[in-house]
């Protein structure tokens, strides 16, 4: 059997970069290509936490993927496949990174889809930025038997409110151009007090503020709304 490269998925943190696992990091300084996700301007988040451990003589895949409501990232994700497979099947081992947790709402699992069934494959754990957020915001998620709910934005307005309503502990993810939505909603139950609002936790630009002090326009697609359980 002829012996092809080994794809990892490396689940690299939420922007610090001292949050980057010690397998992580061996990893991604030993492998000949590595793949990251870029956006329309080209910048790439997950290339810039890990910039000062990439050398010079890597192969670099930058995988373009749009972030936007108009049109479907699927077909992009089939073209990053190809191409990291064809490193994997030129013996080449490709580490793809993924910002927080490959397996939680991570980018690496559509490419995990399409190659793990071809290529053996090992997915390396990182830090989340729903556990890098509560650790930033000073404040525990859950307390003895509560259930924390993760819960997306992009959801419309009767599913957030269903969910919200039936919750102990909550964090509401992808807010971007939602959150006046979500912020909505969260007076309308009598949430609002206890809501806590982040933007890329742990990055130099990280910021907390009040959450009745957002500007919605300007809320980035890295933020989150936590809503903790309440300690009886």
């Amino acid at each position: 059997m002829t012996k092809l490269g080994k794809l990892y998925g490396l689940g690299i943190g939420p922007g610090d970069p001292e949050l980057l696992t010690l397998k992580a990091h061996r990893i991604l300084t030993t492998v000949p290509v590595i793949a990251y996700p870029t956006s329309e301007n080209s910048k790439s988040l997950a290339r810039a936490i890990v910039a000062n451990v990439i050398r010079s003589d890597q192969t670099e895949i930058p995988m373009y993927l749009p972030f936007n409501i108009h049109e479907s990232s699927q077909p992009y994700y089939d073209q990053a496949a190809q191409q990291i497979s064809q490193y994997l099947e030129l013996k080449q081992d490709v580490a793809v990174l993924c910002e927080g947790e490959p397996m939680l709402y991570g980018s690496f699992m559509y490419i995990f889809q399409r190659l793990s069934g071809k290529f053996s494959t090992e997915v390396v754990p990182g830090i989340s930025s729903i556990t890098a957020s509560a650790a930033m915001l000073s404040v525990p998620m859950t307390y003895r038997n509560d259930v924390l709910t993760i819960i997306p934005a992009t959801l419309d307005e009767v599913k957030l409110r269903d969910r919200l309503a039936v919750a102990d502990a909550v964090v509401i993810i992808k807010l971007g151009r939602h959150f006046a939505k979500v912020r909505n909603i969260l007076d309308e139950l009598g949430l609002l007090q206890r809501a806590l609002y982040i933007e890329r936790a742990t990055q130099t630009e990280q910021k907390i503020i009040s959450i009745t002090e957002v500007e919605p326009t300007e809320v980035p697609y890295w933020s989150l709304i936590l809503i903790p359980s309440h300690f009886n």
